[in-house]
């Protein structure tokens, strides 16, 4: 590959993209799984905003996963390698919505973190479309933690 950027470069780069496709595929499994299994007052509107919560995250998988190959590196996909690389915690059992909703807006902080991480290695090695790549990512997830949050004021 001759993109501007080096060998080393490329791999410390997709090797830390890989944590946030763990951890974004993660929160998709985690907020499916609260989609189906939310109960109570809230039902109707937690359903449909988890409904289109991981279909944003199914989507942002592929684009996170196609950056990585697009630097020349093969992208984790096995829950194994999820597993392994992600710092989402899963839920245990059902947990209330409430609490269902806290756990996803501190889920979407953690992956804001790891992208804002990431954000310092790309910028350091010149590689402005994976930066683009994660900042739109940290938007998203910070648009989502606060609107997340908003439901918890009462």
């Amino acid at each position: 590959m001759k993109n501007g950027l080096t060998t080393k470069d490329r791999k410390a780069i997709a090797n830390k993209i890989s944590l946030l496709l763990a951890d974004t595929y993660t929160l998709y499994l985690k907020t499916h799984n609260f989609h189906w299994n939310v109960t109570g007052p809230m039902f109707n509107t937690l359903h449909q905003m988890f409904e289109e919560q991981y279909t944003e995250l199914a989507l942002a998988v592929d684009e996170i996963a196609e950056r990585i190959r697009a630097l020349g590196e093969p992208a984790p996909g096995s829950y194994a390698q999820f597993s392994a690389l992600s710092s989402i915690e899963e839920a245990d059992g059902v947990p209330t919505a409430r609490q269902m909703i806290k756990q996803l807006a501190d889920d979407q902080d953690t992956v804001v973190r790891i992208a804002r991480e990431t954000v310092e290695i790309t910028s350091a090695a010149g590689d402005e479309v994976s930066t683009d790549l994660l900042i739109q990512r940290m938007q998203v997830h910070e648009k989502t933690a606060w609107m997340l949050r908003a439901m918890l004021t009462s």
